[in-house]
């Protein structure tokens, strides 16, 4: 079997911006991107089942010539799970922009709270032993600590 270089151009193009889109901040942006990934996977399934032969119904063809079904199924299949799971993105972000007003994904405080302690480790383990140091600096990080108050949505 030999490979198509425009089609392994055209799969590779459009998984790029696929994972491209699927790491921006914004869910139309994520939804457009596991779209476009999930147009990918079925070209690649496409690719793989090889070129077209004939039909495979045991007696109506040389078994040779008969091409396999089943990329046909996994395509089939992926093409139901990305609809659904597009219609399933497009409800929530639908709803996230009804109660917020926009579809940008906010930062978690837990995951700014453990990049904290994780950068003030590196430093503490990089930095040379000062032990005669004041504690007026541990009040302020017990208070970078703590979590920022709720904030109240919209409606």
């Amino acid at each position: 079997m030999t490979i198509n270089l425009t089609m392994a151009v055209a799969i590779a193009g459009l998984y790029t911006v696929g994972f491209y889109l699927l790491m921006q901040r914004s869910l139309m942006r994520v939804i457009l991107g596991i779209t476009i990934l999930g147009h990918g996977a079925n070209l690649f399934l496409q690719v793989a089942g090889g070129p077209p032969g004939e039909p495979t119904f045991v007696g109506t063809a040389v078994a040779e010539l008969m091409v396999d079904p089943l990329p046909q199924a996994l395509a089939l299949t992926a093409i139901v799970i990305t609809f659904a799971l597009t219609t399933f993105l497009l409800a929530l972000a639908f709803r996230s922009w009804v109660l917020l007003g926009h579809d940008e994904v906010q930062d978690d405080v837990e995951d700014r709270r453990v990049a904290v302690r994780e950068a003030r480790a590196v430093e503490e383990t990089s930095a040379p032993d000062m032990s005669d140091t004041d504690s007026s600096g541990e009040a302020a990080e017990a208070a970078e600590d703590e979590p920022e108050a709720p904030r109240e949505v919209r409606r």
